[in-house]
């Protein structure tokens, strides 16, 4: 193989490498936040059942959420954070 050759594969290989590193940076950012919500909701020492209620879901839904199972809008984090 040419030495260009080399360097296109090598090239591929790094965007491929830079991608899953966005998405596992992404992913570990979005469990942060889940550990945070649990973390704050523990302090105020309010309950699941508390939260889901005040946001109209189900606490299981609330548990996904605190968990890092279900991505979170925007609007449901600032609802969060205004209880």
């Amino acid at each position: 193989m040419t030495i260009l050759w080399h360097l296109i594969l090598l090239n591929d290989v790094l965007s491929i490498s830079k991608s899953t590193l966005m998405q596992n940076h992404t992913e570990l950012n979005a469990k942060n936040v889940a550990f945070n919500i649990k973390k704050i909701r523990e302090h105020k020492n309010y309950t699941q059942i508390y939260l889901a209620k005040r946001l109209a879901i189900s606490q299981n839904a609330y548990s996904k959420i605190e968990l890092g199972y279900s991505k979170i809008t925007i609007n449901r984090l600032f609802a969060i954070a205004q209880i």
